[in-house]
């Protein structure tokens, strides 16, 4: 995201073009827009103004912005925002080290460019704070522009589904994924036997 930053001149731009390349069909506004990507309000403005000048996103009559799908440069633009790395994991699993005794973090998804993935997080572990994580999961929409899909499990009960074959979890460990963070305390014979 740094070094994106720079080449487009500002972090806020990177996440605000993230926002509409990932989302092309929806509108938002400068409200939407500055809530969703994080950015402060008079960056927020002034970088939809360039957006908009070059016309990468276009202004509708209800003051909604959308995505303009005849953007000249989307392929590369996509190429350079989208099929990038999405996030280091090193952030990932920083954002959600303070939310309680996280055992195991896996991602999937948009983090592995996965289209085909039912969750892009998983997040595994004892008395962990929800608001935390969901604040940590609205930092990292922010970053990548994207709403996340995400699901969260008290070891015990993960393990239960995991021996019940649940489907969710199934589809999860059975499918492409990368495993952030296990810990041995979650039976990591258990784990790595069914992954």
């Amino acid at each position: 995201m740094e070094i994106l930053g720079k080449i487009l001149g500002s972090p806020a731009k990177v996440k605000i073009m993230r926002l509409f390349l990932l989302n092309p069909t929806k509108g938002f506004t400068n409200k939407d827009v500055i809530k969703r990507s994080r950015v402060n309000p008079s960056l927020a403005n002034k970088e939809l103004r360039v957006l908009s000048s070059i016309n990468f996103v276009k202004k509708h009559v209800n003051g909604e912005y959308f995505f303009n799908t005849s953007f000249k440069y989307t392929s590369e633009v996509e190429s350079l925002l989208i099929n990038s790395d999405s996030l280091d994991k090193n952030i990932i699993l920083e954002t959600f080290k303070k939310v309680g005794k996280v055992k195991l973090l896996i991602v999937a998804g948009i983090f592995i460019k996965n289209k085909d993935s039912r969750v892009d997080l998983l997040i595994v572990g004892d008395k962990m704070s929800r608001s935390k994580i969901e604040e940590g999961i609205k930092k990292l929409e922010a970053e990548i522009g994207k709403e996340l899909v995400y699901a969260i499990f008290d070891i015990k009960e993960f393990e239960y589904r995991l021996n019940m074959y649940d489907k969710l979890i199934r589809d999860i460990i059975d499918f492409p994924h990368e495993v952030v963070l296990q810990t041995k305390e979650l039976s990591p014979t258990l784990i790595t036997k069914k992954l």
